[in-house]
């Protein structure tokens, strides 16, 4: 193999799910950097490739196996870097062990594989053309809450990831910021024994993963269909002043998204008084 760094996708759950370039990598690699060396271990053994050329890289000494990995393309040998599952550096680490790889001026090649969010974007059934990939929220209500402020305008359908202990409490502050009325799409456990892909209105989201705690178990992704275009009123305008409400009085936010959008005063109070009705 040509000495790189192989940035390998492996699968989010049925051990199946991976390429056959991919298990060709990994059995031919001089070293596999993972992110959970068990976990890669287990993989690799279900494949019947050895495990015994494992290096750790993960979020606590990613800097520092950084500089090992580049030693050892310098050497010559070929690394490839597989994170615990799903594609490396999609909210997982690997984009610092990339970044020292290229400011080293070696080469990077990434083998593409499984991926949670286009896996749950396929069977979404949302019809968006685009879609903003935001990946996990703030752990803290008000800081996931600012965030949603934030991208509430956009057109486009929203995907994060959420872990279960979170699940009910970020589908609450999801529904306070872009109201009850967007529809939602759950995929949880993708791939898994108990997948599940639920569908509803946000408003009836909280009810449903309530009914049944089982529905609140494994890792989310969760999907929101996009804002719906406000006649005569820009996107953009719309946006700025969703962001200005989460933080000022309504004349205040109307005021400066007025002078920052050039969109007209009246338009932009009767949508403040909208966002602003009790549900």
């Amino acid at each position: 193999m040509e000495p790189a760094l192989y940035v390998v996708a492996t699968p989010i759950g049925n051990l199946r799910d991976i390429t056959l370039r991919a298990l060709d990598v990994l059995a031919a690699a001089d070293v596999v950097a993972a992110e959970d060396t068990r976990n890669t271990a287990h993989l690799l053994t279900h494949h019947g490739i050895g495990a015994n050329r494992l290096i750790a890289v993960h979020q606590h000494n990613e800097r520092a196996a950084a500089e090992k990995i580049v030693a050892l393309l310098k050497a010559g040998q070929s690394v490839a870097f597989v994170s615990d599952a799903g594609t490396p550096a999609v909210s997982d680490p690997g984009a610092l062990l990339v970044q020292a790889v290229q400011a080293a001026g070696l080469r990077v090649i990434p083998i593409p594989g499984a991926n949670a969010a286009i896996a749950a974007l396929s069977a979404a059934g949302l019809a968006e053309p685009h879609f903003l990939f935001y990946g996990f929220l703030p752990n803290k209500s008000a800081a996931r809450r600012s965030v949603m402020q934030a991208l509430s305008g956009h057109p486009y359908t929203l995907v994060f990831y959420e872990a279960p202990h979170r699940i009910v409490e970020c589908i609450a502050d999801l529904c306070a910021v872009l109201g009850g009325e967007r529809q939602i799409v759950l995929a949880r456990e993708i791939t898994k024994l108990f997948e599940t892909i639920h569908a509803c209105p946000l408003r009836d989201t909280e009810a449903w993963l309530m009914s049944d705690s089982n529905q609140q178990r494994g890792e989310f992704v969760v999907l929101v269909s996009g804002a719906v275009p406000q006649p005569g009123l820009p996107a953009e305008a719309r946006r700025i002043l969703e962001v200005l409400l989460g933080e000022l009085p309504l004349k205040q936010a109307v005021q400066l998204a007025t002078q920052i959008s050039g969109a007209g005063r009246n338009e932009l109070y009767q949508l403040a008084l909208q966002i602003k009705k009790p549900e």
